[in-house]
């Protein structure tokens, strides 16, 4: 049976069905023969178990009622597809966010971002999930509400305060997806970054003018030899986040001086 390899996103089943399924207003009830073992939580966890070892490409009804010991079937009793599973999968992976705390808000902010970080690469299967119409279950809300509190009370908009939030967490899965790509790419090819470049940058030097390209030349050499690899993505997450709570903060201090 091949792969689904097209990209699943949230939001795309019947928000009523969903949303009842999230806020488990009107939780399903199991058949008279269902398994007495088997809840809405306990499918989920499966469903999240089995996309952090194989991928949310690998994710199915059956593949997750074969995980469970289970008939796919029996599983239509609790989730009546997998649309509302991702919703599910995605609002209680949400919920293992910490909340931030603290007086400083770009301690709270600079907590927020590694938070994100810390669970797109726990759960990199997240990142391949179209979230433009996210889930809004209880742990999403509540993820969102507590991350808008790092910025409440320094002067900013409603609108800035989201802006400054979705521009931390988008750092974090930018760079957590650069990752995972590495990762994998280490995984299908055999070869590290190192190894790569050790093999094909002789053959690039031999087909490229350094001098046509003097700046992608220099550059690139240093990088490699101080990473040893094109794209560090801890590096990157590190060195930009700094740089964008630096600009929030000259944001933050002209509205103190305004005031």
């Amino acid at each position: 049976m091949a792969k689904d390899t097209s990209h699943p996103r949230s939001g795309t089943v019947d928000p009523v069905r969903s949303l009842a399924l999230l806020w488990r207003g009107q939780e399903r009830r199991p058949a008279r023969n269902a398994r007495h073992d088997l809840s809405v939580d306990r499918v989920v966890r499966a469903a999240i178990e089995v996309a952090d070892v194989d991928g949310i490409e690998s994710l199915s009804m059956r593949r997750v009622a074969e995980a469970l010991g289970v008939g796919t079937m029996t599983l239509y009793t609790y989730v009546p597809g997998k649309g509302e599973l991702i919703d599910l999968m995605l609002d209680t992976t949400y919920g293992e966010i910490p909340r931030p705390t603290g007086a400083d808000w770009r301690a709270r902010l600079e907590r927020v971002a590694r938070d994100n970080w810390a669970l797109f690469r726990r759960h990199p299967w997240m990142l391949y999930v179209g979230v433009s119409r996210p889930p809004l279950g209880p742990n999403a809300i509540a993820k969102y509400e507590h991350e808008l509190g790092a910025v409440a009370g320094l002067g900013l908009s409603e609108i800035e305060m989201d802006t400054v939030v979705n521009l931390v967490v988008g750092h974090a899965e930018t760079t957590a997806r650069r990752a995972v790509e590495a990762e994998l790419a280490e995984r299908d090819t055999g070869m590290t970054d190192d190894q790569w470049w050790q093999a094909h940058g002789p053959l690039l030097s031999s087909l490229m003018d350094a001098t046509a390209f003097p700046l992608a030349a220099a550059v690139g050499e240093a990088v490699g030899a101080a990473q040893g690899q094109a794209y560090d993505a801890t590096h990157n997450f590190e060195f930009g986040l700094q740089r964008i709570l630096d600009g929030i903060a000259v944001m933050v201090t002209a509205r103190t001086t305004a005031g």
